[in-house]
């Protein structure tokens, strides 16, 4: 007898369905599986035959043929255990549902047949409802996952004798949905606010007008002046994520299996890998690529303390994301696109000692500062909105007798231009003044004739690129949305042009 049943594979961040066919025909007892097969799926078959059994279905002494398709389509991983089974148990005549054209199964099991979560059932789950399938079938510790989209009855069983019973109708089990609305909040930091920041108003105010339109940001100053202090409060000003935003990010821990027990991202990711990281755990990879570092902060931060102590060929990768928002992967099964778009917050010393340009303290050489700053390409500084210094702290300003700003009150004003930012970009696809295109400056960046002329003094002065200029100008936006301006003034350009011009002070100094 013959069957099939419909399922899924997934290749990087895409979700391609798959078709699980069954034959059971005399001749000599074997048990093949075809079909492009990776070595995890083929070495399945004795795991599925034990399941079977310990479920109380036994296979006949018959020729049996697997076969999952297209053929031209690699199928890896372990997530078509359960359609096997199904299909196995239906050629048997055991199962017998209808709506098998619009039904979805996938599962690992174990010997015993009890089923286990899987990686990558979101994006699994968003193409089924794409292509029009009504009903999927998955292991029940990935329904909350799986049950976040809307469109399609999301049904978890824990054994394969919990889904033929299901199928058969004999047992009845409820389509798990919630709103992801719900689950959305702001995260609380309970150990973590920039009250706790002392002094560095100038890096203080470089990271609300980062958070607010989401600008890449570096900070440059002494050991112990509080970079990494302020970069780890960022999160705690940042907008919350939106529900497209939300399902975005919970794609990508799904497919990367690092997903918590909610199983959904609820908050703004935060990575913070440590300088030594490779160059392919920075942008992902593997035989069939997972997402890296990059892609793990998508719609989040992606913090890089010690900036120059990571490998050059780290760094470089960032240059292609940090323009398109997302990176590509070539391997021998094709080309993968991983979703890449993070606010980038770096951290560094300026000299090896760190104490540059301060004569009494500094030992370095100029060739040794020179050196130590050349780690960092003038590509990637070019890419980077806001530069900004972090001083060292004075005695007095240590001891705390004033209270610093709360982290509460700058998110305030950081949601005030968020909500100027929603208005202006409605229908655009556009979210932060950071995203503006080349096509569209003139029209959400328009500068008077004055504003124009101190633009020019600072491109020539500065001598910026064309790049730079342009993010000048979306710099400025987000200065004048926090001062609720409706137009880009000159002191919002004067401000935004000296972010840029805070590296020369360092890479220009030395001869560079």
């Amino acid at each position: 007898m013959f069957s099939s049943i419909s399922s899924m594979v997934l290749l990087g961040m895409k979700a391609f369905p798959v078709c699980v066919e069954a034959d059971l025909s005399e001749g000599l007892p074997i048990f093949e599986m075809v079909g492009y097969l990776s070595g995890e799926v083929k070495e399945s078959k004795e795991r599925i035959r034990t399941a079977l059994k310990n479920s109380g279905f036994f296979l006949p002494a018959k020729r049996i043929t697997v076969n999952i398709s297209p053929a031209d389509l690699r199928k890896s991983g372990s997530a078509f255990d359960l359609a096997v089974a199904v299909a196995l148990v239906s050629s048997m005549g055991v199962v017998e549902f209808e709506d098998k054209e619009h039904t979805i199964i996938v599962g690992e099991m174990s010997l015993s047949g009890k089923l286990k979560g899987i990686n990558g059932i979101l994006p699994m789950v968003l193409e089924a409802v794409r292509l029009g399938y009504k009903k999927f079938i998955l292991p029940r510790e990935n329904v909350r996952e799986g049950s976040a989209v809307e469109g399609i009855d999301v049904i978890g069983v824990s054994s394969l004798q919990e889904a033929v019973d299901y199928l058969n109708g004999d047992r009845d089990i409820e389509s798990v949905s919630y709103s992801i609305e719900d689950l959305l909040r702001v995260k609380a930091f309970e150990n973590c606010d920039f009250s706790e920041v002392r002094g560095q108003e100038a890096a203080r105010r470089g990271m609300e007008v980062a958070a607010a339109g989401m600008h890449n940001i570096l900070l440059i100053g002494p050991p112990g002046s509080g970079k990494s202090m302020m970069a780890k409060r960022l999160p705690t000003i940042l907008p919350p994520l939106t529900k497209e935003e939300c399902l975005q990010a919970t794609e990508i821990y799904s497919v990367a299996g690092m997903l918590g027990p909610e199983g959904i991202v609820t908050s703004r990711p935060f990575i913070s890998p440590h300088h030594t990281m490779s160059a392919q755990a920075m942008s992902g990879g593997g035989r069939i690529p997972r997402p890296g570092a990059v892609s793990l902060a998508h719609r989040g931060v992606l913090f890089l303390d010690e900036f120059p102590e990571f490998e050059r060929k780290a760094l470089e990768i960032l240059r292609q994301p940090m323009e398109d928002r997302e990176i590509r992967i070539s391997r021998a099964y094709g080309t993968f696109a991983f979703p890449a778009d993070f606010l980038l917050v770096a951290a560094m010393n300026p000299c090896p000692c760190g104490f540059y340009p301060n004569p009494t303290k500094c030992q370095c050489t100029e060739l040794e500062v020179k050196h130590y700053l050349s780690k960092v390409s003038r590509p990637i500084l070019d890419r980077i909105d806001i530069c900004v210094e972090a001083s060292e702290i004075r005695f007095e300003e240590l001891k705390g007798e004033g209270v610093s700003e709360s982290s509460e009150s700058i998110r305030q004003r950081v949601m005030d231009a968020v909500e100027i930012q929603k208005k202006r970009f409605r229908d655009t696809g556009i979210r932060f003044n950071s995203e503006i295109g080349v096509r569209e400056l003139k029209k959400f960046c328009p500068i008077g004739i004055k504003e124009e002329r101190l633009l020019e003094e600072s491109f020539k002065k500065l001598s910026l690129s064309a790049r730079a200029y342009h993010r000048i100008l979306k710099c400025a936006r987000t200065i004048a949305d926090l001062d609720h301006s409706d137009r880009i003034l000159c002191r919002h350009i004067s401000e935004a042009a000296g972010y840029r011009g805070m590296d020369r002070r360092y890479w220009d100094a030395k001869g560079r």
